[in-house]
């Protein structure tokens, strides 16, 4: 296959690609200025990782393209087709967004595109995102550093097979080195991941907490030791994408676990209003700690025919009560008043009354 930076370039203005970190799952966790990038956006090529939910800041007519990768060879498009299609856009005078979950440049291969941009001579901008180790670990409650139990971290990936000759991993230093250590992508070598641990000298009591989904209303965490938690997650059947915390700093979960204790969480709820009205009360229910479903049912627009409503205005005189079922109605009601040159006045002698 042709690499991307042997592609013709074309003699018209080159776009730029923005390597944006897009967090950890949360939308509301990407950075202000990732978002700025997102709304000026011509195309947004985005990970499995990245929320959906940040594609609606991007512009209506930008071009989305998934390109997510599910690990196990489920890859929607290849670490190579990335890199041409990022190139290929830009060389076309597009403003690209590159949207990544977590950092770009913390096991994200953002590295291996910048790397193919600067090949192909295309303009880049790089954007740091929320990674996921620290959202993780604040959102289980624990924080992964602290005076009293450690002042070192290491985020280690979990990808590598342990027991490969040559490993990149220099697994007695961050087994005895390290306070606190952070695995991406352990859940399948995680009994490697802990024997090898606890063979270089890590007490095997050292409290562990595995976290799915984190930052999100599905976030899911379950604790243990270095010798039990690949137990303890087989049993609960935790899958991808999850990390691994390990130290003692783990014990301070008990204390500070906010997240998961929140009054609805581990619900779900499906809001049936008008999208235009939704938001207000989706944003109450996922600070609650609620998964929201927006399915909305109904929509609100204008009447075939405003012609019993005027009738009833032209008549209002002769009613005692005005009865509102609803702030549509209310919007309704005034709406056409103003649109025929009246104002409340029109209601003096009538009792009104909302529902």
């Amino acid at each position: 296959m042709r690499s991307a930076s042997e592609t013709p370039v074309p003699s018209q203005p080159l776009g730029k690609v923005y390597l944006v970190g897009a967090g950890p799952g949360d939308p509301d966790l990407i950075t202000v200025k990732g978002r700025r990038f997102l709304e000026k956006a011509d195309v947004v090529v985005y990970d499995y990782l990245a929320s959906p939910k940040l594609l609606r800041y991007a512009p209506a007519e930008a071009e989305q393209v998934y390109v997510g990768k599910k690990g196990h060879g489920l890859h929607a498009k290849t670490q190579d087709e990335i890199n041409q299609l990022l190139v290929e856009r830009a060389r076309a005078g597009k403003r690209v967004v590159r949207l990544k979950g977590g950092d770009p440049f913390i096991f994200g291969r953002g590295g291996e595109e910048i790397e193919e941009l600067v090949a192909a001579g295309i303009p880049f901008e790089v954007v740091p995102g929320v990674t996921s180790a620290t959202a993780a670990a604040t959102y289980a409650g624990v924080p992964i550093t602290h005076r009293r139990y450690t002042s070192s971290v290491a985020f280690v990936t979990g990808h590598e097979d342990p027991t490969k000759p040559g490993s990149n991993v220099d697994w007695r230093k961050i087994a005895t080195g390290v306070g606190t250590l952070v695995f991406y992508m352990g859940i399948k070598n995680l009994p490697h991941i802990t024997r090898k641990l606890i063979d270089n000298g890590r007490d095997p009591a050292t409290p562990v907490v595995v976290v799915r989904w984190a930052s999100t209303p599905d976030q899911r965490s379950v604790e243990g030791t270095l010798a039990d938690i690949a137990e303890v997650v087989r049993k609960h059947d935790i899958r991808p994408p999850a990390l691994v915390v390990v130290g003692e700093v783990v014990r301070l979960r008990r204390l500070i676990n906010w997240f998961e204790k929140r009054p609805l969480f581990g619900k779900t709820v499906m809001v049936t209003r008008t999208r235009e009205q939704a938001s207000e009360l989706v944003a109450g229910l996922e600070e609650a700690g609620a998964a929201c479903i927006e399915w909305p049912t109904i929509a609100i627009g204008p009447p075939d025919s405003w012609e019993p409503l005027d009738q009833a205005l032209a008549g209002l005189h002769a009613f005692d009560w005005i009865l509102f079922t609803s702030i549509n109605a209310i919007r309704c009601f005034f709406g056409r008043l103003r649109d025929k040159g009246l104002d409340s006045r029109i209601l003096a002698g009538c009792r009104v009354g909302v529902v």
